[in-house]
């Protein structure tokens, strides 16, 4: 690998760290430059920085110190950069959102650790929610912003969030698709309201099942009219619901009935399945990540984030100008045996 490429990449994810933590040569003696060498490693070897380096407690202050918002603003700035280089404001994009967990086997305390069953040992998760880039004809299929989840959390609410945050790094959102867990009567009005396109698939209920059974045609089309109550009050709105029979999963090898929700007519028209499927590119990129994941066992969601970030920049590097060249492992350790000797010089 070219040892200034990787240099190059080397003080960008340096400012990614300093502008997360809010750090300066003029004001602390440990900045960005300080602690790649050992975060990279961590990552590298998938391990806990206090295996790595006796930094670790310096790290973890500076994180609490710092703002959630300052880290998701320091990973935008970086996005910023992909976004030029790449044209992606110039590019119609389709986007997923999608939750990621990590896995908590302490004391569940607070907003920020959803428990669990104890499987495992795993007592709780911290949730993230990712928004990323699936389309076809851009290669790059980057995540453009992951936030952290607390418990109770407005779904609606927290996804127009990302969306302001993202929309003027990329081009026309032609369409956003979810899974069956974002299947919300106000997060359809919302998207709706704000013109966004999406398509939903929708959890199967037991008032679903006859209708299944008196359907003829593979593929049926309704008008759903919907109401939900905010803020004090009732509100109405509509969507397509497009009923498929037996449709082949080829994940599990059987047929199965789904539901789809969208407000595009276009897509009610199209290969809705076909369109569906590049959801899942989101899961690989949530795979890919795992091969970054740095252990801890910090309760504070700060912490949590920035260590978060950091492994998601890793990854968008990566897909963006390494992906071609070596594995992403590889990458990896490249990028941390670089840093130990850049560090040095």
């Amino acid at each position: 690998m070219n040892e200034d490429k990787l240099c190059f990449s080397l003080k960008m994810i340096k400012k990614h760290i300093n502008y997360s933590l809010g750090l300066s040569d003029d004001k602390y003696k440990i900045t960005g430059y300080e602690l790649l060498p050992m975060l990279l490693e961590s990552a590298s070897c998938n391990t806990y920085i206090e295996t790595i380096s006796n930094k670790s407690d310096t790290l973890y202050l500076r994180c609490k110190e710092s703002l959630i918002s300052m880290m998701e603003h320091a990973y935008l700035n970086y996005i910023k950069g992909i976004s030029n280089k790449l044209e992606l404001n110039n590019k119609p994009v389709t986007l997923a959102f999608d939750y990621t967990e990590e896995d908590f086997y302490g004391d569940v305390q607070g907003f920020d650790i959803h428990g669990w069953t104890g499987k495992d040992a795993i007592t709780g998760h911290f949730k993230f929610l990712t928004c990323s880039i699936i389309s076809d004809d851009i290669p790059e299929k980057i995540p453009l912003i992951s936030v952290p989840i607390k418990i109770g959390h407005y779904k609606s609410q927290t996804i127009i969030y990302c969306l302001s945050l993202i929309k003027e790094y990329v081009g026309e959102i032609e369409l956003i698709l979810f899974d069956r867990g974002f299947y919300d009567n106000d997060l359809m009005f919302e998207l709706t309201k704000l013109k966004y396109p999406y398509l939903i698939f929708v959890p199967k209920r037991k008032e679903y099942k006859q209708l299944f059974e008196e359907l003829e045609e593979r593929k049926t089309i309704f008008i759903h009219d919907y109401t939900f109550k905010k803020d004090m009050s009732t509100w109405e709105g509509e969507t397509y619901l497009t009923f498929l029979k037996q449709i082949y999963d080829p994940r599990s090898e059987k047929n199965y009935d789904w539901i789809f929700a969208t407000n595009v007519e276009k897509v009610v028209l199209g290969e809705m399945i076909t369109q569906y499927k590049k959801r899942w590119r989101i899961e690989t990129q949530f795979r890919v990540q795992d091969e970054a994941r740095i252990k801890c066992k910090s309760t504070d969601m700060k912490i949590r984030y920035f260590l978060f970030m950091f492994e998601q920049i890793l990854q968008t590097t990566w897909i963006c100008f390494y992906k071609d060249e070596v594995p992403f492992k590889k990458f990896l350790i490249e990028l941390s045996n670089t840093a130990k000797k850049w560090v040095k010089v």
